[in-house]
């Protein structure tokens, strides 16, 4: 069990350190490249995509056809809902957040609280990225450590991660814009992937110590995951798409063809 948590823990300080290489771009780059991040918000769409099925719907309907009272497609239903409406929460909130935000007044008292506000929304909306990493591996502990149960939860932190990439360099960037120091733009770029180890640990820990969630949990995720993927990921590697149409489209089609192939394959 402490290996499971120390796994979960290791996978979601990936995710963190992802999100610091992105927001480290500002050391190097006056701006970033749009087509690559294009391509790699596709791709990780359509890894989440994939994943969210194979390595988190499919085992919570499984495991809800021999551990619950209820049937198993209101199991899953239930949990893939409550991790859409959970997401959407939050993001309405980090939306509300941005707004105030962006019309408080700009002389250095207002601007240090609007740096703060934003660090505080974009850590609210990693919670549920870092849940969603700590309940697949805490999932091992059922499923046992075997080659598709293991790629499985690796994925999901993979996915997460590389859509995090591009979210820290999309902080640092508009600060170094906006004049703030190459330090302390990557220090504000990096900060919103903090939380994600601790919800991580709290994920993994629930699922080990309350078996009887697993099912709801890894549903939970999946709908989290999900909405991420199609609200967000989608939609921000589909702009200005007009000199290469279909270069992101094919990102996630690439995505989601490897996550299908490996968890089919493994499986």
């Amino acid at each position: 069990m402490d290996m499971i948590i120390v796994l979960a823990l290791l996978a979601t300080l990936f995710t963190w350190a992802m999100t610091a290489l992105g927001a480290a771009t500002v050391f190097f780059f006056k701006s970033t490249n749009q087509k690559a991040m294009n391509l790699m918000l596709g791709f990780a769409a359509g890894v989440m995509i994939a994943a969210s099925f194979w390595s988190l719907l499919q085992p919570a309907i499984e495991r809800a056809e021999k551990a619950c009272a209820l049937p198993a497609f209101i199991v899953a239903t239930a949990g893939f809902l409550c991790g859409a409406i959970f997401m959407w929460g939050s993001d309405k909130i980090v939306t509300h957040a941005r707004s105030r935000a962006c019309n408080a007044p700009t002389h250095t008292a207002e601007k240090v609280n609007r740096i703060v506000l934003l660090v505080l929304s974009i850590t609210l909306h990693n919670i549920p990225e870092g849940l969603a990493v700590g309940v697949a591996f805490g999932a091992l502990h059922q499923s046992g450590f075997t080659p598709e149960a293991m790629m499985g939860a690796f994925t999901i932190a993979i996915g997460i991660a590389l859509q995090n990439f591009p979210e820290g360099a999309a902080v640092s960037v508009p600060l170094r814009r906006e004049g703030y120091s190459r330090r302390k733009s990557f220090l504000v770029g990096q900060a919103s992937g903090m939380v994600e180890p601790v919800a991580g640990v709290i994920g993994a820990w629930a699922v080990l110590y309350m078996e009887a969630i697993l099912p709801y949990a890894l549903a939970f995720a999946a709908g989290a995951m999900i909405l991420v993927a199609v609200h967000e990921l989608i939609p921000e590697c589909q702009q200005n798409k007009e000199a290469s149409p279909y270069f992101a489209t094919m990102g996630i089609v690439s995505g989601f063809a490897l996550m299908m192939l490996l968890d089919v394959a493994l499986g």
